[in-house]
């Protein structure tokens, strides 16, 4: 399944809410799993993104309906990205050496 990475930074209303991180955390993994995804990893961090998730999800269209859910909540803005595993990346090395 694809991977992707979300980079995640708290609204006013997420760091106002910051004692409920945990709780939300779960809340998202339940919402991206009812969705046929799942969130492999979420860590707190320090620096410029509050947050950083790990979701696996069969296609784009269902990671960014995850990340919609996520960011119609009002808690964090997200910027995403699209992860590549070492047999992804060898696939793709081999389609561009033709």
């Amino acid at each position: 399944m694809p991977t992707y990475v979300s980079l995640l930074s708290w609204t006013d209303q997420g760091v106002r809410n910051y004692k409920d991180t945990a709780n939300r955390s779960e809340a998202f993994g339940a919402a991206v799993q009812k969705l046929g995804a799942k969130l492999l990893s979420i860590y707190w961090t320090v620096g410029p993104y509050d947050l950083v998730a790990v979701v696996e999800a069969p296609d784009d269209e269902t990671a960014t309906a995850a990340l919609l859910q996520l960011g119609g909540v009002g808690n964090v803005r997200s910027t995403t990205l699209r992860a590549f595993g070492p047999e992804e990346m060898d696939r793709i090395i081999a389609k561009a050496a033709g």
